[in-house]
């Protein structure tokens, strides 16, 4: 089958808050394009989107799903994507692809957080964007009331193309604010079903109120049509369409639809809507990317042109290997050709082209540009990578994703099995780039992170069904430091003979506190070869391992000066690891007198909440031993920033999800260390000698 040329071509991110339905918005738009013969369930684990068993299982999207069909002689390519801020990456990854966005908005509870946070994403990178006003058959769901919320939230630009007949239970149809038609549907559920009525009388004057509101804004984006429109004159629908796909394309209209998507209602008209009022990758334009000097590249979607591939997601396969999805922005990319990685400066052949519907996968022999396609078992290339047909030096930079917050250590549930998690988690981590796996130096522990609970829980349980790695999950251990406050000297003499050649070594160090984040400075201080110069460095090392280990509960010290200033040795029995072991006594018992104290770290937090919990937050911070520095408004949204204990934040995120209904989140990193306050520090040092205990046991 011939490539669509990119003219013919729609891109689009269904987005949205989690629970919105937009799977169900993708199904339904599958099956009235007439791509599937029974219309799928979310709740039923039948949705050709949610795919994974761990979708099914949650009832949630969890990665990003991509569907490919031909309506109407165009091509769509429809990316229905997670909601939940945990996989917020594959979102992200979607609208950086795409030229529009269907907003999905539950009927009942309005314009929610995840929404607000995507839309300004779409906006940053002027993405079209239509609204679906969804569920308007349950319960308190009022199209009116979510239309006022989005205006709100969006600005006036955003405006009904339709309004619903009926409202709750009694939702059976849609009045086309466009030119001006009614359509119901009954309760079969079934494709093309939409019969045309008269518009209801009840309904006529809200009609011709929003129709005028409509053609405000419509008329805005044409001089000759604005002076026709307030002279009285008709428009015809051709002008309309024309004049609002201009808005659309151009990010000053925002159309409002509505409709039912679990019962198939109003979904044939979003798909005409679909064609009629979103760009094309052509009628977009260039897609800006920068060379290696950091100049702007501008590549225009020409077929013409070389070919350049973006790839935007990797999927894990552990049966088919690396699958990539990717979008061509220039040129036509062939199966059975090579193309360059312009990162990795690697050859990369181009085999199978797939086109994906879940996890199904079709095949394809070429994609043109504007398109988007995926890519099996290619050896080098991951998500955010360049493809070229020749040496180049084109990239994009990284999306701006939120850092790991929630972090548990974790050990194989068998022995032998770290190398398969470690393998595990990287190929896990291509697939989504907010995992954080790292060892942490100090305790040893292995430390998987992610941007919530529910978040690491989905990375386990992948570990597990996609690569057989399990493992246990516990808190991670603070990483405490001590220090010493004071300056102390000692001596440390280690003499040992046995039969032969003895061992003798002895220093006089003087200990004190050096400054803030300088570490351990040493300064050797010996005068008239009372100590070998070769022998300098050993005692160095003594006191460095000795360090490792501190004397209030055996956690390292940092920021200590140590002047090494006296000392003596034997001609024959006098050693490296003598001076090693004397400069490891020596610290020790100056470390003992030179007032000791345990570190605590201490984390930068901000933390972004609705106002309505600003109090509770900020109560809930101090209570955790947290220092607010200040507030920052953002819409209907305040960023508070504070600075708060590590101890203190391990379990905050279901705490924080407890207190604003799921309508926070967070962002962390370290700060400094500081001294841990007396009563608590005595916590820590008797919890320490425990675990000391039950090692020496074990």
């Amino acid at each position: 089958m011939a490539h669509k040329g990119p003219q013919r071509i729609r891109n689009i991110a269904i987005v949205g808050h989690r629970g919105a339905g937009k799977t169900s918005l993708n199904e339904a738009l599958l099956f009235e394009a007439g791509v599937l013969n029974r219309l799928g369930s979310v709740a039923e684990g039948t949705t050709v989107s949610d795919s994974d068993p761990d979708e099914q299982e949650r009832e949630m999207s969890i990665s990003a799903g991509l569907s490919s069909f031909e309506y109407e002689d165009r091509k769509l390519n429809l990316i229905d994507t997670p909601g939940d801020p945990s996989f917020i990456a594959d979102a992200v990854a979607a609208l950086a692809v795409c030229e529009s966005a269907i907003f999905v908005v539950n009927g009942v509870m309005g314009v929610e957080v995840s929404t607000g946070r995507l839309w300004q994403r779409a906006m940053d990178r002027g993405l079209a964007r239509l609204i679906f006003v969804n569920m308007l058959d349950r319960e308190r769901a009022d199209f009116f009331r979510a239309l006022d919320q989005l205006k709100e939230s969006f600005g006036p630009h955003a405006v009904a193309t339709e309004i619903p007949i009926g409202t709750e239970h009694d939702m059976r149809g849609v009045v086309d604010l466009i030119d001006m038609k009614a359509f119901e549907y009954d309760d079969t559920g079934a494709r093309g079903r939409a019969q045309e009525v008269p518009i209801p009388d009840d309904l006529a004057a809200q009609a011709d109120e929003y129709r005028e509101k409509l053609m405000d804004e419509v008329a805005e984006n044409s001089d000759d049509l604005m002076e026709r429109y307030l002279e009285g004159e008709e428009i015809s629908h051709d002008e309309i369409v024309s004049a609002l796909k201009d808005g659309v394309t151009a990010g000053t209209i925002f159309p409002v639809t509505c409709g039912v998507a679990t019962k198939n209602l109003g979904t044939d008209r979003l798909l005409d809507a679909l064609v009629q009022d979103l760009p094309s990758p052509a009628r977009k334009g260039a897609t800006i990317a920068r060379d290696g000097d950091g100049h702007e590249v501008s590549i225009e979607p020409d077929e013409a042109g070389e070919p350049v591939a973006y790839v935007f997601k990797t999927l894990a396969d552990p049966f088919a290997g690396r699958i990539n999805l990717f979008k061509v922005l220039s040129g036509i990319v062939k199966h059975d050709s090579h193309l360059m990685n312009v990162r990795a400066h690697s050859k990369e052949r181009i085999g199978q082209l797939l086109v994906p519907q879940g996890k199904e996968m079709a095949h394809a022999d070429e994609f043109g540009a504007g398109d988007i396609g995926g890519v099996a078992k290619l050896k080098e290339t991951h998500s955010g990578d360049v493809l070229s047909d020749k040496s180049s030096t084109i990239s994009f930079p990284a999306p701006s994703l939120p850092g790991a917050v929630m972090a548990f250590a974790i050990e194989a549930k068998a022995k032998g099995d770290d190398e398969k998690i470690g393998s595990a988690l990287r190929r896990l981590q291509e697939e989504d780039p907010t995992i954080d796996f790292h060892r942490d130096p100090q305790t040893g522990e292995q430390i998987i992170a992610g941007l919530s609970q529910v978040h690491v829980e989905v990375i386990v349980d992948r570990m597990k069904r996609r690569f057989g790695a399990e493992v246990n999950l516990k808190p991670p251990r603070v990483p405490y430091q001590e220090t010493i406050k004071g300056s102390a000297k000692a001596q440390g003499r280690y003499k040992k003979q046995t039969g032969g050649r003895g061992q003798f070594g002895d220093c006089h160090i003087e200990i004190e506190p050096a400054g803030e984040g300088e570490g351990f400075v040493f300064e050797n201080k010996i005068k008239g070869g009372v100590i070998p110069s070769g022998f300098i460095p050993a005692v160095e090392k003594g006191i460095r391992d000795a360090m490792q280990q501190g004397v209030v509960a055996g956690y390292p010290l940092r920021d200590v000066r140590v002047k090494l200033y006296d000392g003596s040795y034997h001609s024959v029995d006098s050693s490296e690891m003598a001076f090693k072991v004397a400069g490891s006594m020596a610290f020790k018992k100056a470390a003992e007198q030179a007032q000791p104290t345990l570190l605590e770290p201490i984390m930068s937090v901000g933390v972004v909440v609705p106002e309505d919990a600003v109090g509770d937050v900020i109560g809930d911070l101090n209570g955790r031993r947290g220092r607010p520095l200040g507030m920052e408004p953002n819409g209907n949204m305040t960023e508070i920033k504070a600075e708060v204990p590590m101890a203190e934040m391990l379990n905050y995120a279901p705490d924080l999800r407890s207190i604003t209904g799921g309508r926070g989140e967070y962002t962390m990193e370290f700060a400094r260390y500081e001294e841990v306050p007396a009563h608590l520090a005595q916590k820590v040092i008797s919890a320490a000698g425990q675990e000391e205990e039950a090692a020496a046991k074990a």
